[in-house]
């Protein structure tokens, strides 16, 4: 796989791999590095059947199955007789020293289930039709079924343990299959809209050419066939993936505030959704990519985008600033999935990928104003009553928790925060630290403390995320700059380890 990984590195880079293994610079190919989807049955018989066509023996070329052309038309020297050969075949064969045997992808492995049915029932049924048809697994190029099962752990468990991606065809498309089934049934049609859903599946994977090898083998709530096709199957051309979204906090703003999770996440991802101002901080991710801008105010019109575009199979990654779940759209999703309850919805692959949020990279840049007990509010009323909100501070005031607020001001909003500083001066003196954080990880980024009593609607905006301390918060200068924390109790702790001394 070296040369693979090179090629791949310079791709990456905008550069060229220099491959010098000597099979590559002659023929063009590797034996060790057959193309994707194949796979080797015996890797150590590669080099001394390389070296015996690099040489000029009589090497053979034994094709059974698959198409061999990245061999037949590259123009190595290959023999029709040979003790030495290369043999290209989906049948269960070890090979030997002399003999190296190619895998290709060839087989569509069909599968339907129960409900809840079992990994282990599934896998065993599956590897029992592939060994009990003396098949390889490694030439199965995937697992098929219907898409009401695209959710089903088992089909995905078996998909794992082959190594092979999961496909999935709609009724219409299995049911298009119907002449070619070895075993109908009138009753799965009447369950799910097709007359079969193993055999279907892997008969639609393996093409109009395609043969079904193995007929449907059914355990107590499991069904397996298998297909084969003439030529390699392109699993990125079958049938379609389970869809997947993936609600991704990228940080504050700066690329050194993202975590390596939500950059492959956008890497990997086919669509993006997100706010314009979010989709430039992650430009450098998502070049190429489908991108689903909307504004600011569109929440749920990203929200339901992006579960749309993840219901018709792709992997779509819905991009939220800071944290996913802290003030932004991870708990949308989970509410559309709550309210509608869409079948297709259901079946998706949800996932939130964690960022930095933005009161911590706040307390990070002040020094350690979280150091104890803290909460997080937001003053916006667009969702939640200003009553409720007001409530919410006092109880938080009174307390004496450090409190982050989130959307202190907007252009049409500029008297919640007024209001707030109000409540809280009521519980903490009018010198209590507060930190003004503003364009965190951005261009203009600035950090400064004022005491609370001197905090106005001027100081802030939308971009603003603002911490206001608790009553044992302290404010101290060092080096030349200052320093907010809150201390967390370790100083009695201290106190008794100094009295101890003294006293022995």
């Amino acid at each position: 796989g070296a040369n693979r990984l090179a090629r791949s590195i310079a791709g990456g880079l905008g550069g060229r791999a220099a491959v010098t293994t000597a099979s590559d610079s002659r023929f063009g190919f590797g034996l060790d590095d057959p193309p994707p989807g194949w796979r080797l049955a015996n890797p150590q018989a590669a080099k001394g059947v390389a070296a015996a066509l690099l040489a000029g023996g009589p090497v053979a070329l034994r094709v059974e199955a698959g198409n061999a052309s990245w061999l037949e038309g590259s123009g190595a020297p290959f023999a029709d007789q040979g003790e030495t050969a290369v043999r290209i075949t989906d049948r269960d064969c070890q090979g030997s020293d002399g003999e190296l045997v190619l895998h290709p992808p060839t087989l569509a492995l069909g599968v339907g289930c129960e409900r809840g049915a079992g990994p282990e029932e599934l896998i065993s049924l599956a590897e029992e039709a592939i060994t009990g048809a003396g098949l390889s697994p490694f030439s199965v190029a995937c697992v098929v079924s219907l898409d009401l099962k695209s959710d089903e752990e088992a089909v995905h468990a078996l998909a794992a343990r082959l190594g092979v991606p999961a496909r999935f065809f709609d009724a219409k498309e299995l049911e298009a299959m119907k002449d070619r089934l070895a075993n109908p049934s009138s009753q799965v049609f009447k369950a799910v809209g097709c007359h079969g859903v193993a055999e279907g599946a892997a008969l639609a994977a393996a093409g109009p050419d395609g043969e079904l090898i193995v007929p449907k083998k059914t355990s107590k709530r499991a069904t397996s066939a298998i297909a084969r096709s003439r030529c390699d199957i392109d699993c990125s051309n079958t049938g379609r993936m389970r869809g997947k979204l993936t609600v991704v906090g990228i940080g504050p703003g700066s690329s050194e505030w993202r975590t390596p999770e939500a950059a492959r996440t956008l890497s990997e991802a086919t669509d993006v959704v997100g706010y314009g101002l979010y989709m430039d901080l992650i430009a450098d991710l998502v070049e190429g990519k489908a991108l689903h801008e909307s504004k600011m105010t569109q929440e749920e019109k990203r929200a339901r985008k992006a579960l749309e575009l993840a219901a018709q199979g792709r992997n779509v990654a819905l991009v939220s600033s800071g944290d996913a779940g802290i003030y932004a759209l991870a708990s949308l999703v989970f509410e559309l999935l709550d309210r509608e309850d869409r079948a297709e919805w259901n079946r998706l692959e949800v996932s939130i990928n964690p960022g930095i949020s933005a009161l911590q990279a706040a307390a990070a840049r002040a020094g350690a104003p979280m150091g104890h007990d803290f909460c997080a509010i937001s003053l916006s009323d667009l969702l939640t009553p200003f009553e409720e909100i007001e409530r919410r501070l006092r109880a938080a005031a009174e307390s004496d928790f450090v409190i982050a607020l989130y959307n202190p001001v907007s252009k049409r909003r500029r008297t919640q925060l007024a209001a707030a500083c109000e409540i809280l001066l009521k519980s903490r003196p009018a010198d209590t630290p507060v930190v003004i954080a503003r364009n965190l990880g951005r261009d203009g980024e600035s950090v400064k403390f004022i005491p609370l009593g001197e905090l106005t609607p001027d100081h802030a905006d939308m971009r603003t995320i603002i911490l206001i301390g608790s009553s044992r918060t302290r404010l101290i200068e060092r080096g030349g700059r200052g320093w907010v924390y809150t201390p967390r109790g370790y100083e009695s702790k201290m106190d008794r380890k100094k009295t101890r001394k003294a006293s022995s």
